[in-house]
């Protein structure tokens, strides 16, 4: 493995801070609380840690409203705070990576306040501004903002608006104006050299639009198209829902200058020693470059973009992808994720209601497996579930509360059925503070203490990391054992991917092979259990590295493997 670069052998868990661990008793993680963590990451076995923006923001999007680059929120700490963290992760031999958002910054940020201030000022050219429309004085086109209706806003002290693809507190940067770009590269220059790992980048698509402004010709606003998802039922209605979205967006979406400006990032990140690392949210691997000259990683999206994970589903993903990766000129690397902060947790969206803490078993060992960096999200080793708010003076989530208004003063939606849909639309409910112990808001903060959101009472019930801690059976300890395997295991990290036994429907069978190892990796999504003949790969006897069943033998007979229902198994070949 010495071939392969850190970014590749390493398990990515992403930290959501402010949910974290309230180190202070604000009710709100922060970096003291994240650093008094550490140890129970390393113990978990992940090797790198990808943070959500912990800049200072005035809050309208969770933090990727920024107003300042180059410093640390208040409530999180202080840049002192901030070194201290990197230094203790560091020291147990994990890495950082930081959230960067390009696109925008918030409405707060001194360059928008000068920008709005005048159309003759030092960066009145700093972000994307437009005459209104000469016929209705409006907006200049139709667009809309993905969050909360359209994508302009009017400034009286210009006499013009500002273009923003989210909310309006999120004015789009002109990348156009090589002043922002110099401004922006300062700010990565400045986190790369307090030693910083690297850079997960938001929503890249979005930095350059259609010159032309063309407008689209969706006959619906944001709120009739949120509405329309809500209520989409037939499959003719789900394409017609599906079409109009693309259409929606398609020209606020990867505009021309798109990869010379990732090429010139990723020539800044290379100036810096120790293999930095740029992973894009994205599932384009166009972004890639030639395989060596763009980003180094983009996200397999399309993975965790269905209602429920079939062996189906992952081979024709992986044979897609794969396909792709190997095509470009410097072979691509993968990177396999099913949660995050901006999707329901893996727990709730991918559960039956009755088999979840299986399949959630049986989902972390594929993105395990897989060949590719893994990316994890935190809570989802102790089984986190979502939590719908349905009191929309809970919710956090600004796209929520702009959705609940909305379907009552523009759609009619009666106020209760309102707030649960917005409740269940909130990225608030996969967001919710980390649940550590069976005490008091969970052990995220004191007992006086008001979380910043409300703690998903399931931590009462075992969904908490010290109670799994004495639970050898626990999901937490599932975690530990398998993250620990895939460690030891060259042909997990390394390894070639050979699909087997591909007209299965309802297991999943594949290789990953190196010239010196084998291992086979069966999963079983059914509730039925299965004798399975793969003599084919060998006529020795396979060693069973790992059994989500307790009590599995060590080793096995090929040509007939008794796999239990739901069970996930990892064979090492002969």
């Amino acid at each position: 493995m010495n071939k392969l670069k850190w970014w590749q052998t390493a398990v990515f868990y992403q930290i959501y801070p402010r949910s974290f661990a309230d180190g202070n008793g604000d009710g709100i993680g922060d970096f003291a609380g994240m650093t008094a963590r550490l140890d129970y990451l390393r113990s978990l076995g992940v090797d790198a840690l990808w943070l959500s923006p912990h800049y200072p923001s005035p809050l309208w999007d969770c933090g990727y409203d920024i107003s300042d680059y180059e410093a640390v929120a208040p409530e999180y700490g202080t840049l002192e705070d901030f070194d201290r963290f990197l230094e203790a992760a560091h020291a147990r031999g994990m890495r950082v990576i930081l959230d960067l958002v390009l696109n925008h910054t918030s409405d707060e940020h001194p360059w928008f306040l000068e920008s709005k201030s005048s159309r003759d000022n030092p960066k009145a050219d700093w972000y994307i501004w437009r005459d209104p429309d000469p016929v209705s004085g409006g907006p200049p086109n139709n667009w809309q903002s993905c969050f909360d209706g359209p994508a302009w806003t009017y400034v009286p002290e210009r006499g013009q608006y500002y273009y923003h693809y989210f909310m309006k507190q999120q004015p789009d940067l002109n990348w156009r104006n090589p002043q922002v770009k110099a401004a922006m590269w300062k700010a990565v220059r400045f986190w790369l050299e307090r030693g910083v790992d690297g850079f997960r980048l938001d929503a890249i698509g979005t930095i350059y639009e259609d010159p032309a402004m063309t407008p689209h010709r969706v006959p619906l606003d944001l709120a009739g198209l949120r509405h329309l998802a809500d209520t989409a039922q037939t499959p003719a209605e789900k394409k017609r829902l599906a079409r109009y979205w693309r259409e929606m967006f398609q020209y606020q979406w990867g505009g021309p200058g798109l990869h010379d400006l990732m090429k010139e990032l990723r020539a800044l990140v290379d100036e810096y020693p120790g293999d930095r690392l740029l992973v894009g949210e994205d599932d384009d691997i166009a972004y890639l470059g030639d395989g060596d000259d763009e980003l180094h990683l983009v996200f397999n999206f399309p993975l965790m973009r269905v209602e429920r994970i079939t062996p189906a589903h992952v081979r024709r993903n992986q044979r897609q992808r794969l396909a792709r990766l190997d095509a470009l000129p410097t072979r691509g690397w993968g990177c396999n994720t099913l949660g995050n902060h901006d999707s329901s947790r893996l727990f709730t969206r991918y559960g039956d209601g009755i088999h979840d803490a299986a399949l959630a078993r049986l989902n972390l060992t594929l993105v395990l497996a897989l060949r590719g960096t893994p990316f994890l999200y935190n809570g989802e080793e102790i089984g986190m579930t979502d939590l719908i708010i349905t009191d929309p003076s809970r919710l956090r989530d600004t796209m929520a509360t702009w959705y609940y208004r909305a379907l009552i003063e523009e759609l009619g939606v009666p106020p209760a059925e309102a707030a649960l849909r917005a409740g269940r639309m909130s990225r608030d409910k996969n967001r919710t503070p980390m649940q550590w112990s069976n005490a008091p808001n969970g052990g995220f903060c004191p007992p006086h203490a008001t979380p910043w959101l409300p703690v998903n009472p399931n931590y009462a019930q075992g969904v908490n990391v010290a109670d799994q801690e004495a639970d050898p059976a626990s999901l937490l300890n599932f975690y530990r054992r398998l993250l620990a395997v895939r460690k030891a295991t060259p042909a997990l990290i390394e390894g070639e991917y050979r699909p087997v036994h591909e007209r299965a429907r309802a297991y999943l069978a594949f290789l990953r092979q190196t010239a010196s190892q084998t291992v086979l990796v069966v999963l079983n999504y059914s509730d039925k259990a299965r004798r399975l003949d793969f003599s084919s790969l060998s006529k020795r006897p396979g060693r069973v590295i790992f059994s989500s069943q307790q009590g599995a033998p060590a080793t096995c007979d090929l040509s007939r493997l008794e796999v239990a229902d739901f069970e996930a198994c990892l064979i090492e070949l002969f």
